[in-house]
């Protein structure tokens, strides 16, 4: 049962934490339209698209992005001026200790989390498409279209290799397609070009085959073939950001596939930085709380000077924490330890700094 007072704070936190967002958002957006205003007019930027391609779809990602140091700015800001204004003096007063009071502390942080874990699994993926799409048309183009040496698992024992790949003909260059049983080559095929027609129809140019049988080989040659191929572009042609647009069970699949093809790379992308970001879509899940006890046992205590020492100190901690984040991840892509360990790391640093201030908190 949630006490009068347990939903005050609940009520105090929420709408701080949607504050501080409405607040932060709209100076960044105003920021960024005065930095995109050129863009806009010399590439004759639709309104249409500027409101509804980019900015509705720029929001959310920002906001979703930044919300660990919204909760942060949230919980130091309301619950220094409950402590200024003697309130939580008066709770402690009454026999209730920290524990109690961080109760509804914590239910508002699942709720957050729970917002922005279904947020950044199955709904801003989708909606980064348009936003990318629309940065790439008018801000700078940093879509994929071309790539070199692919070398990947097609089928059971079967691997192609290719030395060059063109989106925009939809052609790849000087193909090799080689087939293994029991670690013994027993066929290869040999093309100039391949062209991509549809969901896994591709159409081989000037090609041989070489087939091994013992000792024997059996070559024959052709101008066109066509086959079926358990691949398409994307799965080698991947943005930067090519990530950004996947929900989380597509990025699961993505991460798995490419894998059991044996490609470390994706287009320029390393298939570790796609790992890095499925876990940190879970690990976002506890930094809600660790920065809540955080804030929370920070700005508990009176002293002099009122919040502002507490929103710096605060302020400091939050963006340690997100470039902790950034650089924990590149220990993963540097292969020095596994993406999910990289990712946690900043969360097991602070756990130990959260339960040392939950300790010295007023009680």
């Amino acid at each position: 049962m949630l006490s009068i007072l347990d939903k005050y704070i609940i009520k105090k936190f929420l709408g701080t934490f949607v504050f501080s967002i409405i607040l932060i958002i709209s100076v960044s957006v105003v920021f960024d339209i005065n930095e995109r205003l050129d863009k806009f007019i010399n590439k004759h930027a639709p309104l249409k698209e500027i409101i509804f391609d980019y900015y509705i779809n720029f929001v959310p990602y920002y906001a979703n992005l930044f919300s660990s140091l919204f909760v942060f700015i949230a919980v130091i800001f309301f619950t220094s001026k409950l402590a200024d204004n003697s309130e939580i003096i008066a709770m402690l007063s009454n026999g209730m200790s920290f524990k109690r009071l961080m109760k509804p502390y914590m239910i508002s942080a699942l709720i957050i989390s729970i917002l922005t874990f279904v947020l950044s699994n199955f709904i801003i993926p989708p909606s980064n498409t348009k936003r990318i799409a629309f940065q790439n048309k008018y801000f700078r183009d940093k879509s994929v279209n071309y790539v070199s040496r692919i070398q990947m698992q097609v089928g059971k024992n079967v691997y192609l290799y290719m030395s060059s790949y063109d989106n925009k003909t939809r052609e790849g260059r000087n193909i090799v397609l080689d087939k293994f049983e029991n670690k013994e080559l027993k066929s290869r095929l040999l093309a100039e070009y391949i062209h991509y027609d549809t969901l896994y129809q591709w159409t081989l140019h000037n090609y041989n085959t070489r087939d091994f049988e013992g000792m024997r080989e059996k070559v024959s040659y052709g101008e066109k073939l066509d086959t079926t191929l358990y691949i398409t572009p994307e799965d080698f042609l991947m943005s930067e950001n090519g990530f950004e647009q996947m929900t989380t069970p597509k990025l699961y699949r993505f991460i798995n596939k490419q894998k059991e093809r044996g490609l470390a790379n994706v287009g320029n992308v390393s298939i570790t930085m796609f790992e890095v970001e499925y876990h940190k879509r879970f690990a976002s899940l506890a930094s809600a709380f660790i920065l809540t006890i955080i804030g929370a046992s920070l700005s508990a205590r009176k002293v002099k000077g009122g919040m502002g020492l507490k929103i710096g100190v605060g302020l400091g901690l939050s963006v340690s924490y997100i470039l902790f984040m950034t650089v924990s991840s590149s220990f993963a892509v540097s292969g020095a330890v596994s993406p999910m360990i990289a990712v946690w790391i900043p969360n097991i640093v602070f756990i130990f700094i959260a339960a040392y201030l939950y300790k010295k908190a007023p009680n």
